[in-house]
């Protein structure tokens, strides 16, 4: 009967061991940071295509207008364009991608309308009627000013999230707010996680999605908006959890 028993505790304890060590290269996790952001991060596109256009139009200088040059033009139309299509995203969700795909199409289909008739007005005479009169034209300084006014708005963001912001534990769940570190705490005993992508578009962007919390013992779910890189944090914290459950069951046993 004791034989029995030592090979059984031997058993045992070599499962638990070759369990710890199954994957040796794999990280392990005692905690997930969970940022939401406001939508105002989605703009960093119209931020890319500004600061380009500023460098361009500083590289091109003054000179390029009055020489009759249509990059320019270009440059100020396909800025226009961007922010036109980065203000739609920020205002109407996409949720499938076939809505995405149609949405793209279209702003590709009168991007390339207005650029084809920019550079080549007589290729197509109804684009000349229409639009010979269409010249935008910003010149560097204004360019620079709204690189400025977004790098400064994304940095604010930058700031703020840093005074609010979750912390999952093993044990617990934290709410990290306000600028004296005010925090409030919630079992992860049982805790709830759910997945969304409400947002296609912003999905491309930053990877981004809605997680929902639901502890124990709460009325309601607490729901984070625009968590960046949403897969690999909800893998990061099904791997948490089941460590949780898995180190209840040892102990258990």
């Amino acid at each position: 009967m004791t034989n029995h028993t030592t090979e059984t505790e031997a058993s045992a304890h070599e499962g638990r061991r070759d369990a710890q060590h199954a994957s040796p290269t794999k990280k392990r996790i005692d905690r997930v940071y969970l940022v939401p952001y406001p939508n105002v991060v989605f703009l960093y596109p119209t931020l890319i295509v500004s600061l380009i256009s500023a460098i361009g139009m500083t590289v091109l200088g003054d000179s390029a207008v009055a020489d009759g040059s249509r990059v320019p033009h270009a440059l100020s139309t396909l800025f226009l364009g961007i922010m036109a299509i980065n203000l739609i995203v920020l205002t109407v969700d996409f949720p499938r991608a076939t809505a995405l795909t149609l949405f793209f199409v279209g702003c590709t289909a009168v991007l390339g309308v207005v650029l084809s008739g920019t550079f080549f007005p007589d290729m197509i005479p109804w684009i000349k009627e229409h639009f010979v009169g269409l010249h935008p034209l910003a010149n560097a300084s204004f360019f620079w000013i709204i690189t400025i006014l977004l790098l400064v708005m994304l940095l604010t963001v930058k700031i703020a999230v840093q005074f609010d912001y979750w912390e999952v534990r093993q044990n617990e769940l934290l709410h990290h707010h306000g600028m004296l570190s005010d925090l409030r705490r919630y079992p992860t005993s049982g805790l709830q996680v759910e997945k969304e992508i409400t947002d296609v578009f912003e999905y491309m962007l930053l990877r981004s999605g809605r997680l929902i919390l639901r502890p124990p013992g709460t009325s309601r779910d607490l729901v984070l908006e625009n968590i960046a890189f949403i897969d690999t944090k909800e893998k990061q914290l099904t791997q948490l959890l089941s460590a949780k459950r898995v180190e209840i069951s040892t102990d258990e046993g």
